[in-house]
């Protein structure tokens, strides 16, 4: 057996071992000492001793049984990694799924970088880094807040250290010379990896983290691990980590939503090749089934040929079909509405079985569970439409409770008008279709589906295909009721919100005979309001109400509150929060749109800035304000099916039709009338609507109108001419300006705050903005590796410009000793706290960048404002004083304290001699001036029994002084002791009844050399009531003036005056406090500093390089 330290531990060489393991090991060696099992640890030679004994007593006797030492090795690791694994079973301790070599990379990369535990390591990966023209081969660590490189080359070492959130660009390239390489950008730099030996799993790893990244800085969420991934088999090795198997079923699980329009909390479980029988043309389709907790997904391999949603909610019967040649391992699954569907060719049949009749246990317990609470539950998808009739006497506002254009439709006189005919036409075409291939959500999409669907829905089964597609017809069958509580619970409230909506309910399709009488209002104002309700971080955009608007006229209420959900979360993400990012960056992707597909026009258009303009108002509104109604709405009926790839390609299709005029225009104004009577001109010929006048109309010239263009065609030729953009390829154009749109709004934001406060302060712009940087970027590590407080609370993107980061004090501290010059000491900390409670003028808690800029500027500041140094230890002080006069005075307690931090703050000054002199005679110059004080203020009534006391605390004192080493003063004639400050001598140089007292402030700092030591001796006369305030008193060796058990006197007090006029004597003083501040050193130090576990990080030995 061997007793082991780890390294750093003790003398010995010690493990690669993870850094939360014990430092003491006891090994056992076996197989002739090439491997050695760990099988018992302890922080503490007795701990391992301990369990020792327990070993000997329980296992030993059961080893003479055995023959060879191999069997013996063999039972001893059996058994103790059984002890381990019934331990971690009883006390719920969760098994660790890395690998040892894993660990390893763990704590190489903590070591190395000195991180923290809370900051994960993903994966690392083997790569060069170049550096100038000279590579440098290392390994790349990838977690979730920073990208680490690091190499060990001919000696020299090199690291860079880079922030996800400081990422504006990330590229995979290829050059001659390197065909391989990923380019990662900041603000500041730029950096280039290559020589990958899976460049493609690295650039998707590397997406990913930038895409959380810049989530964190749009909604301030930090990351957190899912725990509930299914268990590697164990015939599976494990190759890659447990975060990185996380990260990849994300991204597996997102793509899954996207593709089926499925809720955003659904994870996907697995997925297999297999085939499908589709009995409308009785074939056997190759594609792939998608297995998730509520839902079952098939899609062909070619995407276009069928497509098939079964949620787990209306499936009846799973079961196995009989094999044979022609049809292997078939699996059949019955539904509710009498559909049948067969699957074969699985390759785990019986393993897929089983997880599907598990989830529809679970399903069928929580529908039974549901129906419990709520009295009943109706499975049909018209029922749960109509959940939404109650009653709200209170408003007394008739309640929509069907779509609002089954009440305003107005029908032609003429019996045979021949675009009834033709809606009636599309009607039976959809009815034939849903008798082919099946209605509702279990229907086979296919080719013919988006045939139709170009054609145009019918006016009365709008709603119903928009809620199929756009898959909000889930989320509205698995929450019955959600509707109606939220209606309850909003109506009545106000907030930002709700005031907005009312201010555009009124300008919600006013055209429209819906929306001008109070029935089609309140409807709207209900479901804006629920959705503000819902969704608090959006709230209220415009152009909600534009869209909304719409589709109440086809959907019933509840139907348009959960259509409008689908449309916010997941169909068009973050276009709709205060700062518009989804638009911005999909006007960003149609930019490059419009570089590939109309080239000779993209020169112009950005010369002229048009594309930014229009792209906001187009995609916003879905094409709602600048179309006429009748037409637009078939723009939306394309998009629920197809999504956003739909408004790319019909903004390019009208680009390009108007490329000739587009060329010839001057200015922007001219571009924007162009395509504005281009877009007025579009119709619906077969609309069976009263024609609705266009407000849009209103703005454009009055030249001669623009020849009709039919919607249709026009649909039609963006999908011949634009057909070929691809859902993924958006995807990844959307990662790139996603980057560049948020990085673009902090910059902003930044010289938005810059530019706010830079009168108000000494300082430059170019230090505010590194100052905001520093700032924001504290903000942000308490995001990464948690704080006393929600980030949540301290981030609020709606908020001023100034308010938008704010920090607590633990984040405050950090800054504080990295930038202020009186953090230093042992008080520094106290001080920090004192400062951040003046800075904190609305007592909240938090601070915003302008009050810890305003705290920065008083240590910058030529002419320093003393009145704000004192008021760090006042602390009845609330309000902001600005008259000197108005100051309070402070007690001694306070007086005390202020001393303490005084001499603690001149530790580290090259003239801390001086100050310490200069304090000295200020602190006994206010000790007077408080003794006089206080006999105006009461007359003095002396005890006879404090000559006792005094005489039985001085001796307590002396022999404390006893104790520390002396050493000769410099010219002093009276004692004094070694060491700055190491207590209080009191000494009675002058007659008790006279009102002076002699005082000494010593205070005692055993971390200095005896060299570095002085002496400081203070007297002066006063009062013996002062020494009965006072006693000798040394607490962790750092022995400062403490105050007696008893309460100070109330009536000793200074004034700012005083204390001002005090300090003003002294030369030494007044050079320290007016000195200015080198803020540039002080932020250049900062920037520098890898604020993680240790504050301060030599760079001498290697080279860093820190972005942001």
């Amino acid at each position: 057996l061997l007793l082991q330290l780890l390294e750093g531990q003790g003398a010995s060489a010690g493990l690669a071992v993870p850094q939360h393991q014990p430092p003491l090991l006891l090994l056992l060696p076996y197989y002739l000492m090439t491997q050695r099992f760990l099988f018992l640890a302890g922080s503490s030679r007795k701990e391992v001793t301990e369990n020792w004994e327990w070993l000997e007593q329980n296992l030993l006797q059961t080893l003479s049984i055995f023959e060879n030492e191999n069997d013996i090795t063999t039972f001893v690791k059996g058994k103790i990694q059984g002890i381990i694994a019934e331990y971690n079973k009883s006390h719920e301790i969760r098994e660790d799924d890395d690998t040892d070599k894993f660990k390893e990379a763990i704590a190489k990369f903590r070591k190395l970088f000195v991180m923290p535990e809370e900051e994960k390591l993903v994966n690392y990966y083997s790569c060069s880094y170049w550096k100038g023209k000279v590579p440098r081969q290392g390994w790349l660590y990838l977690s979730i807040n920073h990208l680490c490189f690091y190499s060990y080359l001919l000696g020299k070492e090199a690291k860079l250290v880079i922030r996800w959130a400081d990422v504006i660009q990330l590229e995979k390239n290829a050059t001659l010379l390197l065909p391989d390489m990923v380019c990662v950008s900041t603000r500041c730099s730029e950096h280039v990896f290559s020589v990958f030996l899976n460049i493609n799993e690295t650039f998707k790893l590397m997406e990913q983290l930038a895409n959380i990244a810049m989530r964190q800085l749009l909604d301030n969420k930090g990351f957190e691990q899912d725990r509930c991934l299914p268990k590697l088999k164990k015939k599976s090795p494990k190759k890659v980590s447990a975060l990185k198997r996380d990260l990849d079923a994300r991204a597996k699980s997102e793509r899954y939503r996207a593709l089926f329009r499925l809720p955003k909390d659904e994870k996907l479980d697995g997925h297999t090749d297999c085939t499908l029988w589709t009995p409308f043309n009785k074939m056997h389709i190759l594609g792939q089934m998608f297995v998730s907790t509520n839902y079952i997904c098939f899609t062909s391999k070619e995407e276009t040929i069928c497509s098939l949603i079964i949620p787990i909610r209306e499936v009846t019967i799973v079961e196995k079909a009989d094999s044979c040649n022609v049809l292997p391992s078939p699996l059949s699954i019955s539904t509710k509405n009498k559909m049948t569907f067969l699957f074969a060719n699985l390759k785990d049949r019986d393993f897929l079985v089983q997880r599907i009749s598990d989830f529809l246990q679970q399903t069928t317990s929580k529908i039974y569970f549901e129906r419990e609470i709520t009295g009943s539950l109706s499975s049909s998808d018209d029922e749960v439409g109509t959940t939404m009739q109650f009653n709200l006497n209170e408003s007394r506002v008739p309640t929509a409770t069907q779509a609002l254009m089954t009440m305003y439709r107005r029908r032609s006189p003429e019996e045979f008008n021949p675009k009834l005919a033709k809606e009636f036409l599309k009607e039976q075409a959809w009815k034939n279709h849903f008798t082919e291939y099946g209605q509702g959500v279990c229907m086979y999409r296919t080719e013919k589906t988006k045939k139709l669907v170009l054609q145009g829905i019918p006016e009365s089964m709008r709603g119903e295909l928009w809620l199929l597609f756009s898959g909000a017809i889930n989320e509205m069958a698995t929450h019955p009721g959600y509707y109606e509580d939220l209606v309850e619970k909003s109506m009545g409230k106000y907030n930002l919100a709700t005031e907005e909506i009312e201010r555009d309910l009124h300008r919600s399709l006013p055209e429209h005979p819906a929306f001008q009488n109070e029935m089609g209002i309140a409807a709207l104002r209900r479901v804006l309001t629920a959705y503000a309700f819902r969704n608090p971080n959006i709230g209220y955009c415009q152009a909600m109400n534009i869209v909304t608007s719409v589709l109440l006229l086809y959907a019933k209420e509840e139907e348009a509150f959960w259509l409008l959900v689908a449309l916010c979360e997941r169909m068009l993400p973050d276009y709709y929060n205060t700062r518009v990012v989804g638009a911005l960056v999909d006007q960003g992707v149609f930019e490059e749109l419009a570089h590939v597909y109309v080239p000779q026009l993209y020169d112009c258009m950005q010369a002229l800035g048009v594309i930014s303009t229009i792209s906001l108002s187009w995609f916003l509104t879905l094409f709602l304000s600048v179309m006429p109604f009748e037409s637009a709405v078939v723009v939306v009926d394309c998009f629920f099916y197809e999504g956003i790839k739909v408004i790319f390609q019909l903004a390019l299709s009208v680009l390009d039709a108007n490329i000739h005029q587009l060329l010839g225009c001057k200015d922007d104004g001219e571009a924007m009338t162009i395509l504005g009577r281009y877009l007025d001109s579009v119709t619906n010929k077969d609309s069976t609507l009263p024609p609705i006048p266009h407000l849009h109309s209103l703005l454009t010239d009055n030249g001669d109108p623009h020849p009709e263009v039919d919607i249709f065609k026009l649909v039609r030729i963006s999908y011949e001419k634009f057909g070929s953009i691809r859902a993924d390829v958006i995807e990844q154009m959307r990662f790139k300006q996603r980057l560049r749109v948020i990085q673009a709004i902090e910059d902003t934001t930044k010289r938005n705050v810059v530019r706010t406060i830079v009168t108000e302060t000494p300082f430059s712009i170019d230090e505010l903005e590194e100052l905001y940087a520093l700032f924001k970027a504290e903000h942000l590590t308490s995001c990464y590796w948690g704080s006393t407080s929600n980030p949540m609370s301290r981030h609020d993107p709606s908020l001023p410009y100034l308010e938008q980061y704010r920090i607590d004090l633990e984040q405050f501290k950090v800054l504080f000793a990295l930038l202020f010059p009186w953090a230093c000491g042992t008080h520094a900390d106290d001080l920090a706290l004192r400062v951040f409670r003046l800075l904190d003028h609305n007592t909240d808690a938090l601070i915003n960048f302008r009050e810890f800029i305003s705290g920065l500027s008083e240590c910058k500041m030529h002419t320093p404002d003393y009145r704000m140094y004192l008021r760090l230890w006042n602390q009845e002080t609330k309000a902001k004083l600005e008259n000197m006069k108005d100051l309070p005075k402070l007690n001694q307690s306070q007086f005390i304290e202020l001393c303490k931090t005084l001499y603690n703050m001149f530790s580290e000054d090259p003239s801390e001699q001086e100050l310490y002199h200069a304090t000295a005679t200020v602190t006994s110059l206010l000790l007077e001036m408080g003794e006089v004080g206080k006999l105006f203020c009461s007359p003095a009534h002396k005890d006879e029994d404090e000559d006792d006391d005094e005489e039985d605390r001085i001796p307590a004192c002396r022999s404390k002084r006893e104790r520390v080493r002396r050493k000769p003063c410099d010219g002093e004639t009276n004692s004094c002791i070694t060491g700055p400050l190491e207590d209080i001598k009191l000494e009675d140089s002058s007659p008790k009844d006279t009102a002076t007292s002699s005082v000494m402030l010593i205070s005692d700092d055993e971390t200095k050399d005896d060299t570095s030591t002085s002496s400081y001796s203070v007297l002066s006369a006063g009062s013996h009531e002062l020494d009965d305030k006072l006693q000798c008193e040394d607490i962790a060796e750092d022995t400062v003036l403490i105050r007696n058990g008893g309460l100070p006197h109330s009536d000793w007090a200074i004034t700012f005056e005083q204390f001002l006029a005090s300090v003003l004597t002294e030369q030494a003083l007044v050079q320290y406090f007016e000195k200015p501040v080198e803020i540039a050193t002080r932020i250049t130090n900062a920037k520098n500093v890898r604020k993680v576990g240790h504050q301060h990080m030599s760079v001498s030995d290697y080279e860093i390089s820190l972005s942001g």
